[in-house]
């Protein structure tokens, strides 16, 4: 019965709020966790705990697993939705919650239950990965006790999705890396025939594209061919790519307004704090430093990618594989991925203070 939950849900629906937010934004929006509700609600999940769940669920700060993120199908630390019973499971609601939008709750959803449809389709085609297609493979790490006063952190991840959340006190958490992925990036047979699970983060991209005259256009397509993944992958700092594409300052104010829908599609997945606080940081950069940058075709149905650079962010978009058939998306915040250097000077200072 559990497994059959999460199968259908995505990840079981919670109760206390969970539940609503999945199942209607508007009244998931009416109910916020926010980030201070956090380390109240990473508490309550992990005291459900077993000993032996705790032991697996639980790290300290520093520990390199923090790091140590990705989203293929492969082993993974914390303790995954398979082995929680149906309460855990509903206290773990709150604190994805705490950290995603209630779009971004259904985007997480929509990965989950993703699992299902990649299966049937493998199993169809006598794939070898088909048995590792599960939702049920997603796994929940705490890093640090969660607490108010000291920096702390968790991870919600498996396949072609990982949500990493830093916590310091007195900020709103720091968000990312944060990655969302699709396989099929539309579905071509069975009932599902048709969906699209990430369609916006392509069809707002390609309709920019689109929008650009020719010699706009000459600037923002940087290669006629599309990378074949995400450059950045899973860095533990993103690394540098170059400033490339057409700068936001060049765009005309149709474009720019159909660049700001692009980057508040990615940043709308998160928690209103943490969103406002993105926003707020990429406008006192300048959103005219906002680089677009697009390869390979702008035809659909072709491989095709395109990036979001700007001083404090980056966006990332592939859709390449499985003849142009399997999304791979990651928001990184330059300034706050893994808490950043205010993270790294909160723990100096800490150090520092000490008898």
């Amino acid at each position: 019965m559990r497994i059959a939950r999460i199968a259908a849900m995505g990840f079981a629906l919670a109760a206390g709020g969970l539940a609503a937010l999945l199942l209607s934004p508007d009244a998931g929006a009416a109910r916020d966790y926010g980030s201070s509700g956090a380390e109240s609600t990473a508490r309550a999940f992990l005291a459900s705990l077993s000993g032996d769940q705790k032991k697996q669920a639980t790290f300290t700060l520093d520990s390199r697993e923090r790091l140590d993120w990705h989203f293929v199908p492969r082993d993974r630390v914390g303790i995954s939705l398979l082995t929680l019973d149906n309460q855990q499971i509903d206290l773990l609601g709150p604190l994805l919650a705490s950290a995603l939008s209630p779009e971004g709750l259904l985007e997480a959803r929509g990965v989950i239950k993703h699992e299902n449809i990649l299966r049937r389709i493998e199993t169809e085609a006598g794939a070898a990965m088909a048995s590792r297609r599960d939702p049920g493979l997603y796994f929940t790490s705490v890093f640090g006790p969660p607490s108010g006063a000291a920096p702390w952190a968790w991870r919600f991840e498996g396949h072609h999705f990982s949500l990493n959340v830093t916590l310091l006190p007195g900020q709103p958490a720091a968000i990312g890396p944060l990655f969302v992925g699709a396989n099929p990036a539309r579905v071509l047979s069975g009932y599902e025939a048709g969906f699209r699970l990430l369609a916006a983060e392509e069809d707002l991209a390609r309709e920019l594209v689109n929008l650009l005259p020719d010699d706009r256009r000459k600037v923002a397509i940087i290669d006629g061919t599309a990378f074949p993944d995400i450059l950045t992958f899973n860095d533990v700092k993103a690394r540098p790519l170059e400033m490339q594409g057409l700068a936001a300052a060049d765009m005309n104010a149709a474009e720019q307004k159909q660049l700001r829908r692009l980057v508040e599609l990615y940043v709308g997945r998160l928690a209103a704090a943490s969103a406002k606080d993105v926003l707020t940081r990429l406008d006192g950069a300048g959103f005219g430093k906002l680089r677009f940058a697009w390869a390979g075709s702008i035809e659909s149905g072709q491989k095709h990618y395109y990036r979001v650079h700007g001083p404090t962010l980056l966006i990332e978009y592939d859709n390449t594989q499985n003849d142009a058939n399997h999304i791979h998306t990651v928001y990184r915040d330059l300034d706050r991925d893994f808490g950043g250097d205010a993270l790294r000077q909160h723990l100096a200072t800490a150090h520092l203070s000490k008898p």
